[in-house]
């Protein structure tokens, strides 16, 4: 009988606690997460030896890895995220908690695009294969692939800071 009572006073205390604090309800708000420049990475076009160059954050912790470019709200289309891993394997990447639609590039261990992932959609927990062994992957803004013409055989250079 004993226990009933203090249940039954918990249960009113609970729901006093839940529906007369609607005032005092905390906001959590989300860090906003800004690009920090680890390197530059140039992407050279087979074709014609053209060029181009990017600012980019590297992600080779698996923290960094599994974290990605999510929460982001933005991102220029001259950064990017690579990802660098310790061997050349099929690579799955997913758009988890990932705010702004992405172009995937996937290099082997030469550094040279083996496949793509285009115009991956936000938040999609599908699964982005690299369809080939990659050791790299780099993530930049939606349609910038094809603004770019990039290829298969294209070749990548980057440097850390």
């Amino acid at each position: 009988m004993l226990l009933k009572r203090h249940l039954f006073l918990y249960i009113l205390l609970s729901l006093g606690a839940f529906t007369g604090c609607k005032d005092n309800k905390k906001s959590i708000k989300q860090t906003e997460v800004s690009f920090t420049k680890e390197g530059s990475l140039t992407i050279i076009k087979a074709s014609d030896s053209s060029k181009i160059t990017l600012d980019i954050e590297i992600a080779d912790t698996d923290f960094d890895i599994q974290t990605g470019l999510m929460y982001r709200d933005s991102m220029l289309d001259s950064q990017g995220m690579l990802f660098v891993f310790d061997d050349e394997q099929k690579r799955y990447f997913y758009m988890k908690n990932t705010k702004i639609s992405l172009d995937l590039i996937f290099f082997n261990s030469d550094k040279k695009i083996v496949s793509f992932q285009e115009h991956a959609k936000p938040f999609d927990e599908s699964s982005l294969p690299s369809n080939a062994p990659a050791q790299y992957v780099l993530e930049i803004n939606s349609g910038l692939i094809n603004s770019w013409q990039l290829a298969v055989g294209d070749r990548i250079q980057f440097s850390k800071f």
